[in-house]
């Protein structure tokens, strides 16, 4: 399907504090899909503060298809030193499985790359997990790269109170 004709299918839109529950909700059928749905403990109240409070540290933007929510995606900030620029990491990306093959993906990544550019930002970059191979190929057809020689590490629980009380 064309672009033009899926864009006008898809309503694009930045959430607000209103939809918070839906948010929670797009999160909790990714953990689903990604079969990671018992490592979240993400709530409401979490969602509201820390998307909609005093330091905002994400955002989200959606994406409607007659009304009915189709695709969400969270972002926030980096920073590239060797740019000297921000970038954007987009944690999130997901389109429900009943409105997939319409090109809604691309239209939420082409949203992105946009607000990238406006924002001077030198990149768009994202993780995806290494069975995914329809997202990964999906990826590869916009141009996207693999960056095979980056290993990703991650301190989270126990294991990043004890690094922090090292101190």
């Amino acid at each position: 399907m064309p672009t033009n004709s899926s864009e006008k299918m898809l309503e694009i839109r930045p959430a607000t504090a209103a939809d918070v529950p839906l948010i929670l909700q797009f999160i909790k059928d990714l953990a689903e899909y990604e079969k990671l749905s018992d490592k979240v403990v993400a709530t409401e109240e979490l969602l509201r503060e820390t998307l909609f409070g005093e330091r905002k540290v994400a955002e989200v933007i959606f994406g409607f298809s007659d009304g009915q929510p189709a695709a969400f995606a969270l972002f926030f900030h980096n920073y590239s030193t060797f740019l000297g620029k921000p970038g954007i990491y987009l944690e999130d990306l997901f389109v429900k499985p009943e409105f997939r093959r319409r090109g809604f993906g691309k239209i939420m990544l082409s949203t992105l790359a946009k607000i990238a550019v406006e924002r001077n930002c030198g990149r768009l970059e994202w993780s995806v997990l290494d069975w995914n191979t329809p997202a990964i190929d999906f990826y590869k057809s916009l141009g996207a790269i693999d960056l095979h020689d980056w290993t990703m590490f991650r301190l989270t629980g126990e294991s990043l109170e004890k690094v922090a009380a090292e101190r």
